[in-house]
């Protein structure tokens, strides 16, 4: 019994994987985006609040230190924002306006860490 299920399961398995739609990765348009990673590292900001990162300035992302997170975003030009963000001594009532315009190509992959200096945060290039 054992011998008869199997070739039927590996016949109706082939014949499910010639009709499954798919998209070689080497067709025009197979990747219409980009991807954005964006790491707080432990040390690099010295604050215990979150940061929330804020894209096309709607808020996207809140990150505790050591997390990370990554967007697929549309190739083009997209603008990214840092701010402190949170509850009790974490509202400061103040918030950064300071956006960077981050340009991505289709298929393009940007790493990126968060740092700060007098001025606020700001992203820093990483490697991947």
């Amino acid at each position: 019994m054992r011998r008869l299920l199997l070739p039927l399961l590996a016949v109706s398995l082939h014949a499910a994987a010639e009709n499954a739609p798919y998209a070689p990765v080497n067709t025009p348009g197979a990747f219409d985006y980009g991807v954005v990673m964006v790491t707080r590292d432990r040390l690099e900001v010295s604050t215990s609040c979150e940061i929330g990162l804020y894209v096309q300035d709607r808020l996207a992302a809140r990150l505790y230190q050591g997390q990370s997170v990554s967007f697929n975003l549309p190739p083009g030009e997209t603008l990214i924002r840092l701010g402190i963000v949170g509850q009790g001594a974490c509202n400061s009532g103040f918030e950064q306006y300071n956006q960077e315009t981050i340009t991505l190509r289709a298929g393009e992959i940007r790493k990126y860490r968060i740092a700060a200096n007098t001025a606020g945060l700001y992203l820093v290039p990483a490697s991947l």
